[in-house]
C-alpha cells in the first residue's frame, strides 16, 4: 500500500509541473484518446486546471461539469412539474464554490438556448457564500473573478433567511456542504412565496445536506419540488408518498466518458454536458414525476449511460468533432457494442451425439 511521502503538500510551480508531467506522460504512453477525469481538486486549482487543459487534452472535471450537468438535468425535469421555463425562475445558490459556479454557468447556457440573453440569464442567479450575499461592493471582500460574474448591486446581507425574504427566490440550490443551511424558517418562506418551490439540497454526505427530504416535503405540505445529493427514504405527506430523486454524478460521467472515447473526441465541451442534462431529463417519465422523482431510478444507470453516450456520439458527428471512422449508421448499437458486459459465454465446447456412443 502506498502511504505517500512525509512532507508538506507540493504547491505552486512544482505542483503545476507535476500535473503537466503526469498528463504528458499519460498521453505519450496511452495516446491522445485517453480520457483524464479530474476529481476532488480544490476550488483554487479546479477551474484553473480545467481552463488550462480542456483544449489540450481529452479531459473534464466531474466536480464542476458533472455536478452541473446532473443538477441542471433535475432543474429541467422540474420545469415539467411547475409548467414553466428555466428563465421564469429566480435561483438562489447556497454556496459559490466550484459546484455552484459550474451549475450556474450551465444553467445560463440552458436559458440561452430557450432564447434568453446571457445578461438576463445571469441576472436570474443569486449566490451566497460564507460572507453573505455575493454583491459587487461588499465590505467583507472575498469576491473572486468567478463569483464576480454573478455579483449583484445590492445591499450587504448575511442571513440566508433574510436574503430569502428579500429576494423571494423560486428555486434554492444548496451546494456548500453546510448541513442544515436550509432551516425550517427558510423552507417555510420558500413555501410562502411559491406554489411549487424548487429545493435542491445537493451536498453530501447526508450529514452535510442542507435539509432532509422529510423536512422539505413536510414543511411545504408536499408542494416542493425536491432533489438531493444524498439518498433519502420516501416521505409520506397527507397520505401521499414522495420518492426523492438523488442527483448523483454517476448519471453523467460514465456516459460522457464512454461517448467521448468511442467517438474519438479530442476535447469535451460544455455544450456536451448540456446535451447530457437534456437527455437525462428526457428519461424521467411522467410516472417518476408523479411520485416526486426528478431522475430515473439509479438502478437504471447503465441504460442512462447508454443513452447519454449515444447523444454525445451523435453530437460529435453532427459537429465534425468525431475522429472514429467510418461513421457508424446506428449510434446506439455502436455504443452498446463498446460497453463492458458481465455476461460471459460458456467455455465448454459444443458436443454432438455419435452413433453407438453414450450421450
Amino acid at each position: 500500500m502506498y502511504i505517500g511521502l512525509r512532507h508538506k503538500r507540493v504547491r505552486g510551480q512544482k505542483y503545476d509541473q507535476l500535473i503537466d508531467e503526469f498528463l504528458n506522460s499519460v498521453i505519450c504512453r496511452y495516446g491522445q484518446g485517453t480520457l483524464v477525469q479530474f476529481e476532488d481538486f480544490a476550488n483554487h486549482n479546479a477551474f484553473r486546471l480545467l481552463e488550462k487543459y480542456r483544449n489540450r487534452y481529452l479531459t473534464f472535471n466531474d466536480d464542476i461539469q458533472g455536478t452541473a450537468s446532473v443538477a441542471v438535468a433535475g432543474i429541467i425535469a422540474a420545469m415539467r412539474i411547475t409548467k414553466t421555463k428555466l428563465s421564469d425562475h429566480k435561483y438562489l445558490f447556497q454556496g459559490a464554490g466550484e459546484a455552484s459556479i459550474g451549475i450556474a454557468d450551465l444553467l445560463v447556457m440552458a436559458m440561452e438556448e430557450e432564447g434568453t440573453s446571457k445578461e438576463e440569464a445571469i441576472s436570474r442567479i443569486w449566490m451566497v457564500d460564507s460572507k453573505g450575499l455575493v454583491t459587487t461592493n461588499r465590505s467583507t471582500g472575498g469576491l473572486t473573478a468567478l463569483k464576480a460574474v454573478y455579483a449583484k448591486d445590492h445591499a450587504e446581507v448575511r442571513s440566508l433567511e433574510t436574503i430569502c425574504e428579500e429576494l423571494k427566490p423560486t428555486a434554492a440550490i444548496g451546494a456548500a456542504a453546510i448541513g442544515g443551511a436550509f432551516t425550517e424558517k427558510f423552507i417555510q418562506m420558500m413555501a410562502k412565496h411559491n406554489d411549487r418551490p424548487i429545493i435542491f439540497a445537493l451536498s453530501n454526505p447526508t450529514s452535510k445536506a442542507e435539509c432532509t427530504a422529510e423536512q422539505a416535503y413536510k414543511l411545504t405540505e408536499g408542494r416542493c419540488v425536491f432533489a438531493s445529493g444524498s439518498p433519502f427514504d420516501p416521505v409520506e405527506v397527507n397520505g401521499r408518498v414522495y420518492v426523492p430523486g438523488q442527483g448523483n454524478n454517476a448519471y453523467i460521467f460514465p456516459g460522457m466518458a464512454l461517448g467521448a472515447i468511442v467517438a474519438g473526441l479530442h476535447h469535451v465541451t460544455d455544450i456536451m454536458f448540456l446535451r447530457a442534462s437534456q437527455t437525462l431529463a428526457e428519461m424521467v417519465s411522467e410516472a417518476h414525476l408523479e411520485e416526486g422523482r426528478l431522475y430515473p431510478p439509479l438502478s437504471t444507470v447503465r441504460e442512462v449511460s447508454t443513452k447519454l453516450a449515444t447523444r454525445i456520439v451523435e453530437y460529435a458527428y453532427e459537429k465534425g468533432m468525431a475522429t472514429t471512422y467510418p461513421e457508424p449508421p446506428n449510434k446506439e448499437d455502436f455504443v452498446r457494442r463498446h460497453q463492458y458486459s458481465l455476461d460471459y459465454g460458456t467455455f465448454v465446447p459444443p458436443t454432438y451425439p455419435w452413433p453407438g456412443m453414450p450421450e
